[in-house]
Parts: C-alpha cells; sequence; structure tokens
C-alpha cells in the first residue's frame, strides 16, 4: 500500500439510518471522500411502529424521553484506530441525535480523532444535537456539523472540504 492509499482509508462515514434517508446522505460523503463506510446497526432494528413519535409508547419515544438511554449496537468496526476523521451521522429526533449516537460514541475510543457531524430532519436544525453531543463529550474533538437534506454533489464536495 502506498503512502497515498494510507491517507485514502484515514477517514470513515459511520451513519444510522432508520428509514434510509440518512444512509443515501452517508453514501455520498462516502463516495465524494474516498472514505470508508460504515452502518451503526442497532441489534434491535426500528420497525414503523417503533419509528412512530405520535405513540410516546413507540420505542423511538421511550429512547428519546431517557436521556440514558442506549440501545444496543452491534460493533462491527473493527479498525475503528486506524482513522483520522470520522463523520457520523443520523438522522434528527426530537431536535438532536438519536441515543443511538451516544450508544455509538461510547462504544469506541473515539479520542483524537476528528469528528464530522451530519444529519436529515424533515424539519429541524442540527445545532441543538451538535451542542448536545460536544456537552455529553467535552473531550471529543467535534469540528463540523450540517444539515444535509438531499444536498447535492456540489454541496457534499463543499461540506467535505
Amino acid at each position: 500500500m502506498t503512502n497515498d492509499q494510507k491517507k485514502e482509508t484515514k477517514v470513515l462515514v459511520t451513519y444510522f439510518s432508520a428509514s434510509g434517508v440518512t444512509r443515501g446522505v452517508a453514501e455520498k460523503i462516502a463516495k465524494a471522500a474516498n472514505a470508508d463506510i460504515a452502518e451503526i446497526v442497532p441489534e434491535k432494528r426500528y420497525t414503523d411502529a417503533d419509528l412512530n413519535w405520535q405513540d410516546k409508547n413507540s420505542r423511538s419515544s421511550v429512547e428519546m424521553k431517557d436521556k440514558s438511554s442506549r440501545p444496543a449496537i452491534k460493533k462491527n468496526i473493527s479498525n475503528i484506530g486506524d482513522y483520522e476523521t470520522i463523520y457520523i451521522g443520523f438522522p434528527i429526533w426530537w431536535y438532536t441525535a438519536p441515543t443511538i449516537i451516544n450508544t455509538f460514541i461510547e462504544s469506541y475510543d473515539l479520542s483524537g480523532k476528528n469528528i464530522v457531524l451530519f444529519a436529515t430532519s424533515g424539519g429541524s436544525g442540527i445545532d441543538r444535537a451538535a451542542r448536545d453531543l460536544k456537552a455529553s463529550y467535552p473531550n471529543l474533538n467535534f469540528i463540523k456539523s450540517a444539515l444535509l437534506n438531499s444536498p447535492s454533489d456540489d454541496e457534499v464536495k463543499n461540506f467535505i472540504k
């Protein structure tokens, strides 16, 4: 492997996508950044009923009410230490990041990594999610965040610069 190839593998795009929207954005970012990609996979997938935000007893509603909730994930990234920059993507739930993002952050050693947040949303911004994550993990190096709903190729390129 050449030095140039090693540099190419130092970026990882991770994402949690309950409905596929965030996955599409993650794939665009990974392609534009020539990065590796890994899904944040819940041990128990979310059903449509789980995602019903109008049902206060739905799985997602219960998780988001309990800030200590840490939905189990499948640890599928064995080489996280190889990456210098890690993108973390997620849909905005209740104006912030889903609690499964906390599970991900707490499941891996992200110290010394450059962390870039991106989110998708039907109507909320990413600012509160970024503030919440920075407050919860003050020792991590969050360098950038953006809401990316159906971004154009140019918007993705500008975001990864």
